[in-house]
């Protein structure tokens, strides 16, 4: 369209994490130019390491791949419809993870940074936007992620007269691969599953036995843990990113049941004794040098870390490449101050995405950066674009953050917590699944089983007629 990449039809997207990449990406293949703002490597965060674009600061896996029976392996699905460069870069960067789509974190950064930097219509400027955008932007998309540095958080809470709602984030560690004793760990996956560019073994797993697990409890729940600050000690963690420690805390079993079950797996060395529970560690780099210790984030300190993660069988003489860390996140309260199009009521030239909008998990992120760049792009265009259908994960996700959330709790203030995408977050299906092909009555799991697939088989089919209907974007370069 004629005037669509002068300077006044612009977007500006401030932040180059998952979110901003992704909705830059977006934009630019819709044929509208992009301005991606970035302040690293000028200033850094306290998670940050590097200054590649959608730097992955925590765990290095994107989840399951099962677009049939998983919600977020679904979203994975869309969105590869709908030409994320996010996915794109976390397929061509994959690690073996069992069932889960895990990438090399240098190689998938590199693969996005690349990408944007190649791109004709995106320019990335390399500085901090230390308070609200100029004036003079009138499309812009804020994607600074939990991290928003503190100028620019002032700026938007002064905008909004909104208390800043916040939460805690922990980092997990992670460990050289040669370090691990293999003569008391094992390679497999949980069942025996093979994901994407697995083989069925691609966790280091480390049994443990009763009184190790008890002893390794004790220890967890003495150690010496990160101090917080004055302004740090109500803020609440967020339930799907638990340092292991608080977790330990809520119950002795409460470890057994979450990253430590033992179920699914046999250990080869000694298989007639069933583990009571187990350690698994993740492969985190291409190279396979590196592994991560899965569901292992703490805010212990660096000491007490190694101190207590070498009582685990196998990691006696670990060597850790990383360590554990703490970092304080904040999002907003998105279904008061959005409207449905991610557009900030009170300046409706401002368009929020990504964590800070209300997700959790790297692909939430990106997928409601990828939503933000096609609205964007069309605002650009002075045209409208028709919201995914709330059927779809894209759709469902998108109303949990302008409005799916709890309206009152006992008469109190409404709720609104960053969530993960998942099934809950769908509309029912009109007809659920009763019967097996072969007219057989569903029961149990296989109830459970037939109705995610019914409401997965539903979501591609309405976000293929919406694509058709409503989208027409060109090939990605």
């Amino acid at each position: 369209m004629t005037g669509t990449n002068s300077p006044s039809t612009s977007v500006h997207i401030v932040g180059a994490g998952l979110a901003g990449s992704e909705a830059a990406w977006q934009v630019a293949r819709s044929g509208i130019r992009v301005v991606l703002h970035e302040m690293r490597p000028h200033r850094m965060t306290e998670a940050h390491r590097t200054d590649g674009l959608a730097e992955l600061v925590c765990s290095n896996s994107f989840r399951s791949d099962d677009a049939a029976n998983n919600a977020v392996g679904l979203l994975h699905a869309e969105m590869r419809r709908l030409g994320s460069l996010i996915m794109r870069a976390a397929d061509a960067n994959q690690v073996p993870a069992g069932g889960a789509l895990a990438v090399d974190r240098d190689g998938f950064s590199a693969a996005v940074t690349k990408a944007l930097h190649d791109h004709p219509l995106i320019e990335i400027q390399r500085a901090e936007i230390d308070g609200l955008p100029p004036a003079d932007w009138r499309n812009v998309i804020v994607a600074t992620g939990p991290l928003t540095s503190a100028p620019l958080a002032d700026a938007i809470r002064e905008l909004t007269d909104e208390t800043a709602l916040a939460f805690f984030d922990a980092i997990a560690p992670i460990v050289h691969k040669d370090s691990i004793d293999m003569s008391a760990a094992w390679f497999q996956s949980r069942y025996d599953k093979v994901g994407p560019g697995g083989t069925g073994a691609d966790y280091i797993n480390c049994p443990m036995t009763r009184e190790q697990y008890d002893a390794f409890v004790d220890a967890l729940i003495a150690g010496e843990k990160t101090d917080f600050k004055e302004w740090e000690t109500s803020t609440p963690y967020f339930d799907g990113c638990l340092p292991i420690e608080v977790m330990a805390e809520r119950g002795r079993e409460t470890l057994r049941h979450g990253p430590m079950k033992p179920v699914g797996l046999t250990n080869p060395h000694d298989p007639a004794v069933k583990a009571y529970a187990i350690v698994q560690l993740r492969q985190d780099n291409k190279l396979g040098t590196l592994y991560n210790m899965v569901g292992f984030q703490t805010k212990l300190k660096h000491g007490a870390q190694q101190c207590i993660f070498r009582t685990i069988p196998g990691l006696e003489k670990a060597e850790f490449a990383r360590l554990g860390g703490l970092h304080r996140n904040t999002f907003l309260n998105s279904p008061k101050l959005l409207d449905s199009q991610l557009r900030l009521r009170a300046q409706p030239r401002l368009r929020f995405a990504g964590q800070m909008t209300g997700c959790e998990g790297y692909v939430e992120s990106a997928g409601i950066g990828l939503i933000s760049g096609l609205y964007a792009a069309a605002d650009a265009r002075s045209t409208s674009l028709a919201p995914p259908p709330a059927t779809t994960a894209l759709g469902s996700l998108l109303g949990h953050i302008t409005g799916g959330h709890i309206e009152t709790i006992d008469a109190g203030p409404r709720s609104f917590q960053p969530m993960n995408i998942n099934f809950g977050l769908f509309p029912p299906l009109a007809s659920p699944p009763t019967r097996n092909p072969d007219g057989t009555r569903l029961r149990g799991n296989d109830k459970t089983i037939a109705r995610k697939q019914a409401i997965s088989a539903r979501a591609l089919s309405d976000l293929d007629r919406w694509i058709a209907d409503h989208l027409q974007i060109a090939a990605a370069a």
